[in-house]
Protein backbone atom coordinates (compact mmCIF):
# COMPACT_ATOMS: atom_id res chain seq x y z
CA UNK A 1 0.00 0.00 0.00
CA UNK A 2 3.07 2.16 0.32
CA UNK A 3 3.59 4.18 -2.51
CA UNK A 4 6.22 6.81 -1.52
CA UNK A 5 9.99 6.47 -1.80
CA UNK A 6 12.43 7.91 -0.01
CA UNK A 7 13.33 11.08 -2.44
CA UNK A 8 10.20 11.52 -2.84
CA UNK A 9 9.45 11.58 1.04
CA UNK A 10 12.36 13.89 2.20
CA UNK A 11 11.03 16.01 -0.61
CA UNK A 12 7.40 15.73 0.55
CA UNK A 13 8.77 17.01 4.35
CA UNK A 14 10.73 19.11 3.46
CA UNK A 15 8.16 21.91 1.32
CA UNK A 16 5.27 20.48 3.35
CA UNK A 17 7.46 21.71 6.52
CA UNK A 18 8.17 25.10 4.72
CA UNK A 19 4.79 25.91 3.34
CA UNK A 20 3.22 24.96 6.80
CA UNK A 21 5.50 27.26 8.57
CA UNK A 22 6.12 30.27 6.44
CA UNK A 23 3.15 31.87 6.23
CA UNK A 24 3.68 32.12 10.30
CA UNK A 25 7.30 33.31 10.27
CA UNK A 26 7.42 35.67 7.37
CA UNK A 27 3.69 36.99 8.27
CA UNK A 28 4.26 40.10 6.05
CA UNK A 29 5.27 38.80 3.25
CA UNK A 30 2.20 36.36 3.29
CA UNK A 31 -0.24 39.42 4.23
CA UNK A 32 -1.43 40.04 0.57
CA UNK A 33 -2.55 36.55 0.32
CA UNK A 34 -5.45 37.07 2.62
CA UNK A 35 -6.91 33.72 3.34
CA UNK A 36 -4.97 31.86 0.78
CA UNK A 37 -2.63 31.81 3.29
CA UNK A 38 -4.46 29.60 5.07
CA UNK A 39 -4.28 27.26 1.83
CA UNK A 40 -0.94 27.16 1.85
CA UNK A 41 -0.66 26.37 5.27
CA UNK A 42 -3.12 23.45 4.70
CA UNK A 43 -0.77 22.01 1.35
CA UNK A 44 1.65 21.85 3.45
CA UNK A 45 0.27 20.26 6.36
CA UNK A 46 -1.19 17.63 3.67
CA UNK A 47 2.92 17.21 2.37
CA UNK A 48 3.98 16.66 5.76
CA UNK A 49 1.49 13.91 6.30
CA UNK A 50 1.71 12.10 3.56
CA UNK A 51 5.70 12.06 4.21
CA UNK A 52 4.63 10.60 7.56
CA UNK A 53 2.18 7.83 6.32
CA UNK A 54 3.95 7.44 2.79
CA UNK A 55 0.75 7.17 1.30
CA UNK A 56 0.01 9.40 -1.25
CA UNK A 57 -4.08 8.98 -2.80
CA UNK A 58 -3.19 10.76 -5.79
CA UNK A 59 -0.63 8.36 -6.99
CA UNK A 60 -3.31 5.66 -5.91
CA UNK A 61 -5.97 7.46 -8.20
CA UNK A 62 -2.92 7.55 -11.26
CA UNK A 63 -1.02 4.20 -9.98
CA UNK A 64 1.99 6.19 -9.38
CA UNK A 65 4.72 4.34 -7.03
CA UNK A 66 7.73 6.20 -6.10
CA UNK A 67 9.45 3.56 -4.27
CA UNK A 68 10.83 0.00 -4.60
CA UNK A 69 8.34 -2.67 -5.26
CA UNK A 70 9.30 -4.62 -2.65
CA UNK A 71 8.41 -2.04 -0.07
CA UNK A 72 5.10 -2.46 -0.93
Amino acid sequence: MVNVGSLDRTLRFVFGAVLALAPFLLADSFAPLGAWRFVVVAVGVVLVATAAFRICPAYMLFGIRTCAAGKA
